[in-house]
């Protein structure tokens, strides 16, 4: 467990993934309404590339002036179509970016209270090799296609451009190799929260088993 030490402690740690426009967020708001620490990796990025940071001085120094907007904060729309187009620039982007991520969710992580269930959100969590890091893995699996749908109603992106972010993350197969649970998000939203409950659950049973004994 390599997102906080397992001594001395009474947290458990879940790394919740999925491929892009999966419904991660869903699910994770659903966990958050059940009780759960939220740890959003969206969010953090946003925050290590905030201006004034030394994550956004970083970005721009790579890749220029282009990438900031008008107000001085990241152009992401910009930053996306350029790394997203060119695996050295994304995997240079992601250099940047994913050490001031995990440390600021290893932060957030250690401050949790005692018992909680701190749920990190990570959509890259498989890319980047952080699967033992986490008690649990959990993947929300949904159809390539479903995807494809999501992303050109939800971001205006053509067919072509969804399938191409797809393929620039990992295999349906590799995250659900590496998924101790699967929440399957091809139903409707009912269903969804059905599966997240019974999801909760089991974390919850998990955390009762994975308490150190108390002292005597």
């Amino acid at each position: 467990m390599g997102a906080v030490s397992r001594h001395n402690r009474r947290v458990l740690i879940v790394g919740l993934t999925g491929g892009i426009a999966s419904g991660k967020s869903a699910v994770a708001e659903r966990l958050a309404e059940l009780g759960a620490v939220i740890v959003d990796s969206d969010l953090l990025a946003r925050e290590v590339v905030a201006p004034g940071t030394p994550g956004l001085a970083a970005v721009l120094e790579r890749f220029g002036t282009a990438v900031k907007a008008p107000d001085g904060t990241l152009d992401r729309a910009a930053l996306g179509a350029i790394v997203f187009a060119d695996p050295d620039a994304r995997r240079d982007l992601e250099a940047i970016v994913h050490p001031a991520v995990r440390a600021r969710a290893a932060e957030l992580t250690r401050a949790a209270p005692q018992d909680a269930i701190v749920v990190q959100v990570i959509p890259l969590l498989v890319e980047t090799g952080q699967q033992q890091a986490f008690d649990r893995v959990v993947v929300v699996d949904v159809d390539p296609e479903v995807q494809v749908e999501r992303l050109t109603r939800r971001n205006g992106l053509g067919r072509d451009e969804a399938r191409a972010r797809i393929q620039a993350q990992a295999t349906r197969a590799d995250r659900l190799a590496a998924a101790d649970e699967v929440i399957d998000n091809g139903g409707t939203p009912g269903q969804l929260v059905q599966a997240v409950d019974a999801l909760w659950a089991r974390l919850r049973a998990a955390a009762t088993l994975e308490q150190p004994a108390e002292r005597t």
